[in-house]
């Protein structure tokens, strides 16, 4: 920070700090619903464009991205920000302005996020810094949900096959505030269907019932033990099933999701969880022996995102600490499910960061984003972690 040439940086982003909330506000406004990302990427990869990137393009799976090459044989460093929502298609994205608060589905989870990419790669653009490593730009698809991360899977794929460098340091924004996400909390994600003939409720009475086998596999799961340390969780998410009162529903379902940082926790409670399922359709069955019919059980996977080690000491995130704490924030390391999953499982150090300002209501219809009386802080801590990494 005692660089010229760094406190020149530092300024333009403080001084484009309308910019940046015009650039948040503008994408937001663009539908990115699940695995539909592409009308959002499209406007990403032109903004790139207009910035001089080079090597701009948008890859297999929709991934955007754009280059800002280094002067000598330095690392490589990816900063990303994510294009998709969790709001489906259809969804109102209209921003509104209340006060000083911006409403908007995704205005902080992630449309903040691209901003400040956009803002670090502008100022870096406009101020001549000589970087010895090559810094990658992304606007990366798949970070929510049902996406299984499948945007970061794809760039760390490339890059093994050639289709990028090498990927020596990997940064994540995403959403408000001014904390780090220093350790990845791995997920398996599932949906198990129990399967009948149905019946009528009063006829087809002795018949097994999958809405039963379903509440049987469901009282297993809340009735599980599990460590606070490492922190480990389950959770049924969403119930499906039956046509009507008096109808023995041909289906029932679950989508359900177990996290922990550890990745033999979390492989202790999916066994766990595997056998409560068997046992719970075993069980059903059983209770009408002289039923024709048999239910089954189908398990589907919806998502496994990765765990892995990366201890708070790494340089990377010290970098990210003491970056924020020379422009007078205090960030707090914790632990989440970000596209850093996929760096940190790999042993490539990564980290997602805050964007700056203040927010609340992610994933809701009444999602926030306030930039306060210095959010422009959020691109400045951005950019200088990254000149941090490549100089």
């Amino acid at each position: 920070m005692t660089r010229p040439d760094v406190r020149a940086l530092l300024d333009t982003i403080k001084a484009s700090n309308d910019w940046t909330l015009q650039q948040q506000v503008a994408l937001c406004e663009i539908p990115a619903p699940p695995f539909k990302e592409q009308a959002r990427g499209e406007a990403y990869k032109a903004a790139f464009e207009k910035l001089g990137l080079t090597n701009v393009r948008i890859d297999s799976v929709g991934n955007v991205i754009g280059e800002r090459r280094g002067s000598a044989n330095g690392p490589v460093v990816v900063i990303a920000g994510h294009l998709d929502t969790v709001f489906p298609e259809g969804t109102d994205v209209t921003v509104k302005r209340d006060g000083d608060r911006y409403i908007g589905r995704g205005i902080g989870d992630d449309c903040r996020g691209l901003a400040v990419v956009l803002s670090v790669a502008r100022a870096l653009q406009q101020n001549p810094i000589a970087t010895k490593g090559t810094i990658v730009f992304v606007g990366n698809v798949g970070e929510e949900g049902p996406g299984n991360l499948r945007g970061t899977r794809h760039l760390f794929a490339g890059a093994q096959k050639g289709g990028l460098p090498k990927i020596d340091y990997f940064i994540s924004v995403d959403g408000a505030g001014h904390d780090i996400t220093s350790r990845a909390v791995g997920s398996h994600r599932y949906k198990v269907s129990y399967k009948g003939p149905g019946g009528h409720s009063y006829g087809a009475f002795g018949n097994p019932n999958p809405a039963h086998a379903l509440g049987r596999a469901m009282a297993a799961i809340a009735d599980f033990q599990v460590p606070t340390s490492p922190k480990t969780t389950f959770n049924v998410g969403v119930i499906e099933g039956g046509t009507s009162v008096n109808s023995i529903p041909f289906e029932a379902s679950m989508e359900f999701d177990m996290r922990s940082e550890s990745a033999q926790a979390l492989a202790a409670i999916d066994a766990k969880a595997q056998r409560a399922l068997r046992a719970a359709l075993a069980a059903e069955n059983a209770r009408w022996p002289k039923s024709r019919y048999k239910l089954t059980m189908v398990v589907d996977t919806i998502g496994i995102r990765p765990t892995g080690g990366q201890p708070d000491s790494a340089p990377i995130v010290r970098a990210a600490e003491e970056a924020g704490k020379l422009l007078g924030l205090s960030p707090k390391l914790g632990a989440s499910s970000t596209d850093a999953n996929i760096p940190i499982s790999l042993g490539v150090p990564g980290i997602t960061i805050d964007g700056g300002g203040s927010g609340g209501g992610a994933h809701g219809l009444d999602e926030w984003y306030s930039d306060g009386p210095e959010g422009w802080k959020g691109p400045q801590w951005a950019a200088l972690i990254v000149l941090g990494l490549v100089f």
